[in-house]
């Protein structure tokens, strides 16, 4: 195993689109949402884990969820969860990643990942980290993996690769052209219909010489403030430190932040079965079906012309729907939720109106 190989773990999400099993407490990466006995960062470590030494792995959170992580990951030392104040999206998530592992290793390759994703296929997503891990080492390259679509969703952004040329004579290897926040179903056709669009997976791979560079060219200012603590990293002056970086820091993405501006930018095309288990309809797809194609994630369900359906509840309880189709029921201790899943993208509107009118408590 490569001792070069860093992976970063983004795990400081809410999981507002999975509401109100995904609760701000305890978001959707904490939870063994499909019933495999490992919550969703659980398994992703132990992806990564066969790629790098579990040392090299660090784990970039909010503050709040640092018991909550060494908990759930008791191989994870303390000083490998890097605990963010504030939520500030993922450049500065990522830069302060880099900070530490330059100070570890100068020559380290990265991989970035979000902490909720669902790999099928590990055995081709090994084969495709492999491959990506290769190229960035090679040479100077922000790479990033785009899914080969297989319907046009409009949870996911989209990347569109430059033409049909190839990188090398690799087909999965592309120069990307543009990025495509998440669109309306009728662009959604379009670019699937194309063949030269991506799903954004969120996951990159880059030398942390390649990415320092683009920070100080694209985001200086997010750049110099986490260089100014280079005396203070693995000190007991480091949250205090971070505490301020972060009062001081914009919020922004790395792909809106570098990505969209780099001209050394490339996309490694797969599938392996990815999702990013983002709402409840991304979901579905993964769930067990009744004889009419109701999918029931957790508790007991009995269906009467009821088709197509996502239903969770707690393992004891007992649902029992009649006449809907297409729909998301979620029932938890004290919050049932009912959606059609068309309009499941608002759901994250409902939260913001149930925090309004009913409280944090169901938040």
């Amino acid at each position: 195993m490569d001792n070069n190989i860093f992976c970063v773990i983004m795990a400081g999400g809410i999981g507002s689109r999975f509401w109100p099993y995904s609760r701000t407490g305890r978001p959707k990466q904490f939870l063994d949402i499909l019933g495999t006995g490992q919550t969703l960062l659980q398994q992703t470590i132990r992806r990564y884990s066969k790629i790098c030494p579990i040392e090299n792995i660090l784990i970039v959170s909010n503050a709040e969820y640092g018991p909550l992580i060494l908990d759930q990951v008791p191989d994870i030392k303390p000083s490998q969860v890097l605990l963010e104040p504030l939520r500030r999206n993922t450049a500065p998530c990522i830069a302060y990643a880099n900070q530490r592992i330059a100070m570890i290793n100068p020559n380290a390759t990265i991989i970035v990942a979000p902490s909720d994703h669902l790999i099928a296929d590990e055995k081709e997503f090994d084969r495709v980290i492999l491959e990506g891990i290769k190229f960035a080492q090679s040479r100077e390259v922000l790479l990033t993996l785009g899914i080969m679509p297989n319907k046009p969703e409009t949870g996911y952004g989209y990347i569109q690769v430059n033409g049909r040329d190839t990188i090398d004579g690799n087909k999965a290897l592309r120069k990307v052209k543009t990025f495509t926040e998440k669109p309306n179903l009728e662009l959604a056709k379009v670019f699937v219909e194309s063949g030269d669009f991506f799903w954004n997976s969120g996951m990159f791979i880059w030398s942390i010489g390649a990415i320092t560079k683009a920070f100080e060219k694209y985001l200086p200012e997010i750049q110099g403030l986490f260089n100014d603590g280079a005396s203070v990293y693995c000190t007991p002056e480091e949250p205090n430190f971070i505490r301020q970086v972060y009062d001081a820091c914009d919020k922004i993405s790395i792909d809106y932040g570098i990505m969209e501006k780099a001209d050394n930018v490339f996309v490694l095309c797969a599938d392996f079965g990815w999702s990013d288990i983002g709402t409840w309809g991304s979901l579905y797809d993964h769930l067990p079906h009744d004889e009419a194609q109701n999918g029931v994630g957790s508790g007991k369900a009995i269906t009467f012309q009821a088709n197509r359906n996502v239903i969770h509840a707690p393992k004891d309880k007992l649902t029992v729907v009649q006449g809907l189709d297409d729909y998301i029921i979620v029932d938890t201790d004290d919050v049932l939720l009912i959606c059609r899943k068309e309009d499941e993208q608002q759901i994250r509107m409902m939260v913001d109106e149930v925090k309004l009118r009913g409280g944090e408590k169901f938040i």
